[in-house]
């Protein structure tokens, strides 16, 4: 396997670094609500954000994790085009096992949208509307990003964006590993809707 190059290395770390930025964390502590990680289901997205009661902050938190995914991609494509695919998947798994945090983070819902909006429009409004859509009419966080998430190989596949398939299906199934404490507890019946308050940490995002 040949050595990678300087524009793949740096592509790499800044999109790693992006992507670790846990503004959930970040956020809530600057608006004086604690650490996130002792609220719900301890994780740094959006939909535990939300169980602040704070809904300002819990759509700031998912702007922001969309936005560092779609900034990696853009400076990859300004400055290194060679090497976006390797500034996307790092912004993703930066976001899931940031350093930072011990390597505990998000699901990489809302970062995945970011990514894809830059990198392929089409699969991010087929993802969008998806996770829109399941998230208004069931309400249940986890099964709407996981069905978001697996849309963007198909709508590839669909598409013909074939050299982009086996990026997303590696991305989709990290996305679902992610999700799997929630697979558990929906195949038992007890996963949370979203504006239901938690006695336990057991949410889906």
């Amino acid at each position: 396997m040949p050595a990678m190059d300087s524009a793949t290395i740096i592509a790499l770390a800044v999109g790693y670094l992006l992507g670790s930025i846990p503004f959930g964390l970040l956020l809530t502590r600057f608006a004086g609500k604690g650490d996130i990680r002792d609220i719900g289901s301890g994780n740094i997205g959006a939909t535990n954000v939300l169980r602040t009661g704070s809904k300002k902050l819990a759509a700031a938190t998912l702007v922001f994790d969309a936005l560092k995914g779609a900034v990696a991609v853009l400076l990859a494509q300004r400055f290194w085009p060679d090497a976006v695919n390797f500034a996307a998947g790092a912004a993703l798994v930066g976001h899931l096992y940031p350093v930072w945090l011990r390597f505990k983070g998000g699901k990489g819902v809302a970062t995945m949208l970011g990514i894809l909006v830059p990198l392929f429009w089409q699969a991010a409004a087929v993802y969008a509307l998806l996770w829109l859509g399941l998230l208004l009419l069931i309400r249940i966080s986890s099964v709407a990003g996981m069905a978001a998430a697996a849309s963007a190989p198909a709508t590839a596949f669909v598409l013909g964006k074939i050299e982009l398939f086996p990026m997303l299906l590696g991305f989709a199934l990290l996305v679902i590993w992610k999700h799997r404490e929630n697979i558990r507890r929906l195949s038992r019946g007890e996963e949370p809707r979203v504006g239901r308050k938690l006695e336990s940490p057991t949410g889906s995002d």
